[in-house]
Parts: structure tokens; C-alpha cells; sequence
């Protein structure tokens, strides 16, 4: 054994001793119990980052944990390789998205496999592949074919420069989030996923998943937005249109003086054709039509509107109430319109005092009562019914239910329930993309592929259109077809492509049998593999990306495709990793290495000015505040790299980037390496101990003592917890007890148990350094790699101490400790106490009042 650790050659040496040996590739095995473990799979941009490798670093240890205890362990990887991300890139480096993405996906294999990740590489694809997507188009007609996909124009939001649909998640501050440039609302025909016909079902879902976390699952039901309450129709006045209302407030229907639509409301520009309104409405939309639609962004809008020129009436109480179309109604809830009641909702008070119109107090506070025309805001709070007719004098809350009642008997309205959560609109006018396998014929309308046509393969050598379009429309070989079903010559294809969510919303699935041709899964193979048991990823994809997997699990629950409803048993949301940020006056943000130590701080290298460091924050590489994986890996080696990862911070909170952790975690593990190295000749060839500790004494029994204690510690931090930090605490104390160890020629099984330590050591931190443990391992004498080693099992009976450190206070303040037989007197206790010398000379000649012992604990002397 080498004397210095040297982790570059013996890593390599270990990742080719696996691939050979293909340690991590796995088959169903009906009689082995299974663990599926999973991190979201990534963009393939080229370079993972300090993200990915402590995402994956967690799931590697919970893989190689759960193998070592006897499960059949998945532990897949593959690459979610579509979408805009990868175009754009594309074209700013004046490439191929395909060429892009094919090269980023090697690069990046190589990264990981660099760090030592227990991935079975033959399960591996990528979202691009017509292998992957034969199968996605597939379910599409199923989809079409079952009503739950379907065409409708809606108002979206579009990026001109992207020249794509945005989801409202993808817009920010008005701005496209991939580009920067401003987005605009357009009305487009967009293919849809009824997703909102399984909003109840995943709502009531969200109480049975309690291995979530909390925060996930609240936005999870926030997203879904569940309301009870009534709909309301009003009626145009001159005209017979009516515009259904969504309220959860119908109590206050007698104090609405006015009515609000969406901006995108079909109705808006109908209802103000011919009125003198028509102008200054159409004015309004098109302002309208550059903000941010999203309920976040309205929030730090100023409330603003335009009355459209007509009245409509209040079904209850006969009130003409002018209809104004406001920036804060939102298409995206309930009907697009709503019911303005100033007295009662503080947006619409100040909608009100704005534009100068009536407030009418229809609840009143129980100990006051209020005037519509002095109150200085609304009134939200419970109350007793005034100015509504019939129901003067109820509670409000009991109100609620009488008027939606009497609004359902008079053909008025209706009871009912609103979710937050919309159909899910998938169409992206965008090249790198699954295609819709849809054909639109003159005479028979929009028709399916036919199955056997499928996959509709996107062709991979067409170059790029300026400004991002797709060229798709404009490839006659590809656009142009033939109906078939009536057999028309000038048929031409979908040439929209599928939102990439699509993709990383079953990929899941396809792990459990990539090689599946003969149709989307193997059923074998999902029985036996899913749900997933852990999945790992970032809080960023809480919402949208668990939200459609959830939805698309659905489905193919009720194709009878698979026989479980959430696909995600036990879910991680890992912290971001965190660095501080270092700017130059004249450079702005400089990366780490462009600062340099100097007498009075840093200094940039570029300039010699003195530089500011900022606060800690996500790393990004905005702001340059970023650490290349592979400088630590050059540096450094897989292990440490992992092993700082996972000791920095408990995983689900941030991991503050920090030098000197990172250094110090290389020197734990030349430590480990020494006391090996020190050690080899007494414990290489001797069996270590697993015999009770009573045939043990002195040190040698304390360290085969703690060894079992570490065993415990260590596995069930990892088992019930994931806190790695903690267990890797728990090995270092081991470390400083083996180091502490006076050694005698006369102890008897001292080298058996110096091996079951050091072998204990070994094992515990195989699943976070597996380099190091099988070099050690092998080292040993041991044949077989670690990986097939079992997880050590603790002694309960080794649990069990004989003796009790007790600490010694004089007036509260630690002054000692020492050790004493468990369960001592506590005279013996107190004489032990009081003639320690560091006790003696803080009491001096003081009187002693009184000597407080709490068994086992503590003395605590006051004087």
C-alpha cells in the first residue's frame, strides 16, 4: 500500500474495474425486494455544475446504501435533450441543435462517470431519439383518440425573438426568460392536455403522499387552486349575450357595482364594436397585451382599466352595472370575468376610488356600521347581512349558502367548484421538438397519424431559420403528405412540436425497459420496478414538472398501462449550492480565479483594483460566482469532491461553497489512508472481531464499543433522514478513536478488533467515497469489490455502556468531566467530584452551599 493517497490513478482504475464488470446494471428479479432511485435527469448543456453533482452525489449514496442492504437497486440516467434551451444554444454557436446536443451528451457521460456514480449506463437514452418519441407521439393518439388532447385558440403568451409560446412560468417581469426580450399576448390555435379532469384526483392525492415535503406538497394544492362557490350569469343589457361569473363570495353579489373582463375576453372587443369605447379599449389590449399575465406579476402592477362602452345587470337586485376590462382579471381563472364588489375586496375598493364608482356596504361588522361613501378600505372580515333584500339580517357565512341556493332555484346560477390549475397547452412553434403527429386535410380536417406511420421522425439536417423560427412549415418533405384517409396529395403535417415538460413527464417509466420496441413499456418490467422509491431533484421543478409526471401517470392509469397513480413514492428536494459573489469596479462579476489574495483583500488580476465581495447566493453563471467541477476533480479526485457535497450542509438546505471544506475533506481522507497505512501489517491477516464485548477491555473494548455505536449512528441517519453530514460526523469521531488507541502486545483480540474498526470505517463510507473504500477493501485482501459487500449490522448488546462521562459545574459553569461506573452512588460522586483537581482550585475556600448530581449527567457545585 501506498504510503500518500493519490486519487486520480486509483479512481480511474475503479471506474474501469466496474464498467467491465457492469457491477451497476440490473434485471427484474421477482423474488429480490427492488429500490428505484432517481435524479431528475438533465439538460444537456454541455458542463454539469456544483448542482448536479451534489443532486447526484445523494442519489448515488442512497443507491449504493440500499444495494449494500440487499435491494435490486435502479439507479438510471439519460438526458432531457429537447426543447428551447438547446436551440438557442444552438443557434448562438452557429450549429446544429442535434450536433449541439449529441456532443454535449458525451462531454457530459464523461463527467459522470468521472465522479464514480453507480448509473446502470446501458438503461441510458435521450428524449431526442425516434426510439423515445415513437412512444410519446403514440399516447398523443390515444390521447385524441380518449378526448384528453384537443385544438382550441387561446391568448398565449409569444416571444417574437423565440418566436414560441411561453408558459406563464417562462415569462418574468415581461420579459421571455430564455432571451430577455419583451413578450407579447396572441391569440393562437394551440393543442391542449385536459389536465384540469384530474385536478380533483391529484388534489386529494396530495394528502397521501406524507414521504413529500410539506412545502412541495402547499404548492402542489396551490397550483391546483381548488375554490367552492357560485356561479353567477349576468346579463348584457341590450344584447343576449351573458357573462358567467366565478365567486367564491356570492354573500356579497348585492354590493356589485361593476363588472370586470380579462383583457383576452372574447367579449371585450365584441361588446365594445360600435361604441364610442371601441377606441380606447382596443388601446388598453394592446398595452395590456406587453405585461406579464401572470398572478405574480399582477401583483406589482398598478390596477388600471377602460369601460368598454356597455352595462350589463345584476341578476339580484336589477343594478346596471358599467363593464370595464381590467388588467388584474386573469383569462387563466375562473371565466376571465369578475364580479367588482369595492365594499368588500381591497383590489376592487381601489379599483373603485380610481375610476370613481359606487361602493355599497352589503356586510356589516357586528359591532359597527359602515358607510359606503366615508370607509377608507374594504371590509373582508365576517359580519351580518345588510342592503341584500330577503337575506338582511343573516350571517354572512350562512348566506353563502341560501343565496347560491336561491341563485340555482331562479335559473340565476350555480353552486360549483373553480381550480386554479388550466389545461395544459403543449403546442411550441418551435424546431427541436417531438412533432404532433397530426395531419390537417382540406376536405376531412385534422386527422391522426396512423399508427403504423409512427414515429413521425424529425429531420436532424435542415438548418435554421433567422430569429429562431422553425423551419419545419417550410420543408416540403416534410410538411407535405398525403390525407389517409382520403387520400389528398395536399395534406400537410403539424408542424408544431411538443412542449419539452411532455418528455420529463414518463421518462420515468421508459427507464424500467428502454429497449422496449413492440410498445410504450413492458408491463413485466413497470409491475416490478415502479413507483419510483426516492426521487431527487431541485424545489425550482416543485410545480410544473411533478404536476404534469403526476398528470401523465393518470392517464396511463386509466389506459390500464400501469396499476399506481403517483409515480414518486418519497421525494428529496435538495438546497442549492451557494457562493459568494466577487465584482470589479471596471470588469463587473469575475469568476473566482480572477481574484487574488492581497494586503488589504482581493484584488481583480485583470486590473489590480481592489475587488467587493457580495453576498452568498445561488451559483450562477450570471454572476461568474462558480466552481468548474472538473478544477476540483483535477485537484482534488471524485471522492472529495463528493465528500464535501455531502458533509458541507443536511441536504435540503443550501451549501454555502466554502475552500477550506474542501481542503479539509482531503485531509480526512489522507487520514483514513494513514491509519491503514500504519495499521496494514497487525490487521491484514486476522479476522476482525465479532465476538461480545465482554471478552474485551480497556481501549480496545471503548473502540469495539463505538464502532457498533457508529454502525447504528450512521445507518439510521441515512436511512430515516438522508443526513449524511451527521453520519459523516459519526465516522470521523470513530477515526479519533482508533487514533487515540494506545496499543499493548498484551491486549487480547486487539488486532481483530482494530480491523473490525478500520473495516467499519471502510464500509460506512463506501457509498459517499467509493474510490477510496475499494482500494482499502482490496487492500485488505478482499476479493470481491465493496459494492457486494453487506452493510454492517450493529450489536445491541455493544450499545450499552459500563461506564458515564459526567461533567463537573462549579455555579452552572463547566470547570471538569470524568468517567465513572454507570449508575454510581451519588456520595461517590460528589467525593469524586470535589477532589478533582481543576474542581478544587475554582472552589477554593469558598463555602459550598449546596451539590446538585443528576444521575449519569453532571455535579453541579455551588459555592
Amino acid at each position: 500500500m501506498d504510503v500518500n493517497y493519490s486519487p486520480q490513478d486509483l479512481e480511474s482504475k475503479w471506474q474501469v474495474f466496474w464498467e467491465k464488470n457492469e457491477l451497476f446494471n440490473v434485471s427484474t428479479q421477482p423474488g429480490q425486494k427492488k429500490y428505484y432511485i432517481l435524479e431528475m435527469f438533465p439538460y444537456p448543456s454541455g458542463k454539469i455544475h456544483m448542482g448536479h453533482v451534489r443532486n447526484y452525489t445523494i442519489g448515488d449514496v442512497v443507491a449504493r446504501y440500499k444495494r449494500m442492504n440487499g435491494f435490486n437497486v435502479l439507479h438510471p440516467m439519460g438526458w432531457d435533450a429537447f426543447g428551447m434551451p438547446a436551440e438557442n444554444a444552438a443557434i448562438a454557436n452557429k450549429t446544429h441543435p442535434a450536433k449541439w446536443t449529441y456532443a454535449n451528451i458525451d462531454a457530459m457521460r464523461a463527467q459522470l462517470k468521472r465522479l464514480g456514480f453507480s448509473y446502470d449506463w446501458k438503461r441510458e437514452f435521450a428524449t431526442c431519439r425516434p426510439e423515445y418519441y415513437h412512444w410519446e407521439q403514440w399516447l398523443f393518439l390515444k390521447m385524441v383518440e380518449k378526448g384528453l388532447a384537443y385544438r382550441k385558440e387561446s391568448s398565449v403568451n409569444w416571444c417574437k425573438t423565440c418566436q414560441t409560446v411561453l408558459a406563464n412560468e417562462q415569462v418574468e417581469a415581461g420579459m421571455c426568460w430564455r432571451c430577455g426580450k419583451p413578450v407579447k399576448q396572441k391569440r393562437l390555435k394551440q393543442w391542449f392536455f385536459r389536465v384540469s379532469d384530474y385536478a380533483e384526483d391529484m388534489l386529494d392525492y396530495s394528502d397521501k403522499l406524507p414521504e413529500w415535503p410539506e412545502k412541495v406538497i402547499t404548492m402542489q394544492k396551490n397550483w391546483i387552486g381548488k375554490s367552492i362557490g357560485a356561479q353567477i350569469r349576468f346579463k348584457v343589457q341590450d344584447s343576449d349575450e351573458v357573462i358567467p361569473v366565478f365567486t367564491t363570495r356570492p354573500d356579497t353579489v348585492f354590493g356589485a357595482t361593476f363588472m370586470c373582463l380579462a383583457p383576452e375576453h372574447p367579449l371585450v372587443i365584441k361588446l365594445a364594436e360600435g361604441t364610442n369605447q371601441y377606441k380606447e379599449t382596443k388601446d388598453f389590449i394592446e398595452k395590456i397585451s406587453h405585461q406579464d399575465r401572470s398572478s405574480r406579476a399582477l401583483e406589482d402592477y398598478e390596477k388600471e382599466g377602460v369601460f368598454i362602452g356597455v352595462y350589463c345587470i345584476n341578476p339580484l337586485n336589477g343594478r346596471q352595472m358599467p363593464i370595464y376590462t381590467a388588467n388584474f382579471a386573469l383569462m387563466e381563472y375562473g371565466t376571465g370575468a369578475v364580479m367588482s364588489v369595492p365594499a368588500h375586496d381591497q383590489r376592487d375598493f381601489d379599483f373603485a376610488e380610481k375610476y370613481g364608482l359606487d361602493i355599497i356596504i352589503v356586510v356589516s361588522p357586528l359591532d359597527d356600521k359602515l358607510d359606503g361613501t366615508t370607509i377608507t378600505e374594504a371590509f373582508t372580515g365576517e359580519g351580518i347581512m345588510v342592503n341584500s333584500g330577503k337575506f338582511n339580517g343573516l350571517k354572512n357565512i350562512e348566506a353563502k349558502d341560501e343565496i347560491a341556493a336561491y341563485l340555482e332555484k331562479n335559473d340565476l346560477g350555480k353552486k360549483t367548484v373553480n381550480y386554479r390549475i388550466r389545461d395544459w397547452g403543449i403546442s411550441r412553434q418551435r424546431y427541436w421538438g417531438t412533432p404532433i403527429p397530426m395531419i390537417h386535410c382540406p376536405d376531412c380536417g385534422i386527422i391522426p397519424v396512423p399508427e403504423e406511420d409512427l414515429p413521425i421522425i424529425l429531420p436532424e439536417d435542415v438548418a435554421l431559420l433567422e430569429g429562431g423560427g422553425s423551419p419545419l412549415s417550410k420543408l416540403d418533405y416534410f410538411a407535405k403528405t398525403t390525407c389517409p384517409k382520403c387520400k389528398r396529395e395536399d395534406a400537410r403535417r403539424e408542424t408544431d412540436t411538443m412542449d419539452t415538460f411532455v418528455e420529463s413527464s414518463w421518462y420515468f417509466e421508459r427507464y424500467c425497459c428502454p429497449d422496449s420496441n413492440k410498445a410504450m413499456f413492458d408491463k413485466e418490467a413497470i409491475d416490478y420496478w415502479m413507483p419510483v422509491d426516492q426521487y431527487i431533484g431541485g424545489v425550482e421543478h416543485a410545480i410544473l414538472h411533478l404536476l404534469y409526471s403526476r398528470y401523465f401517470t393518470r392517464v396511463l392509469y386509466d389506459f390500464n398501462m400501469v396499476n399506481y397513480k403517483e409515480p414518486f413514492t418519497r421525494m428529496l428536494t435538495q438546497g442549492m449550492v451557494c457562493k459568494e459573489t466577487i465584482s470589479c469596479p471596471k470588469h463587473g462579476f469575475l469568476y473566482p480565479e480572477e481574484a487574488e489574495n492581497a494586503k488589504d483583500g482581493k484584488i481583480c488580476v485583470k486590473c489590480g483594483q481592489k475587488v467587493v465581495i457580495g453576498r452568498v447566493e445561488k451559483m450562477s453563471k450570471s454572476k461568474n460566482n462558480v466552481v468548474d467541477p472538473n478544477a476540483l476533480l483535477d485537484k482534488y479526485g471524485a471522492d472529495t469532491t463528493r465528500l464535501f457535497c455531502l458533509f458541507a450542509s443536511p441536504p435540503e438546505r443550501d451549501l454555502e461553497w466554502n475552500e477550506q471544506a474542501v481542503d479539509g475533506s482531503f485531509r480526512f481522507l489522507n487520514r483514513v489512508w494513514r491509519i491503514v497505512a500504519n495499521n496494514l501489517t497487525m490487521v491484514k491477516d486476522v479476522i476482525p472481531f465479532s465476538g461480545s464485548h465482554n471478552l474485551l477491555q480497556g481501549d480496545i473494548q471503548k473502540l469495539y464499543k463505538k464502532s457498533h455505536q457508529t454502525i447504528k449512528k450512521v445507518t439510521k441517519d441515512i436511512e430515516n433522514r438522508f443526513h449524511f453530514n451527521t453520519a459523516i460526523s459519526a465516522v470521523m469521531e470513530l477515526v479519533n478513536t482508533i487514533y487515540g488507541i494506545q496499543l499493548s502486545a498484551k491486549a487480547p483480540y486487539q488486532a481483530e478488533v482494530m480491523r473490525f474498526a478500520l473495516e467499519s470505517v471502510v464500509l460506512l463510507l463506501s457509498p459517499i467515497i467509493p474510490h477510496f473504500a475499494e482500494e482499502i477493501w482490496e487492500t485488505f485482501g478482499h476479493k470481491t469489490s465493496i459494492i457486494t459487500a453487506s452493510w454492517p449490522v450493529f450489536q445491541e448488546d455493544a450499545l450499552v455502556e459500563d461506564t458515564a462521562l459526567i461533567v463537573v459545574q462549579v455555579n452552572g459553569k463547566l470547570r471538569s468531566r470524568f468517567e465513572a461506573p454507570l449508575n454510581s452512588d451519588d456520595e461517590l460522586i460528589k467525593n469524586k467530584a470535589l477532589s478533582d483537581e481543576r474542581v478544587v482550585k475554582f472552589i477554593n475556600e469558598s463555602n459550598i452551599k449546596k451539590i446538585i448530581v443528576v444521575k449519569n449527567k453532571l455535579v453541579n457545585i455551588v459555592v
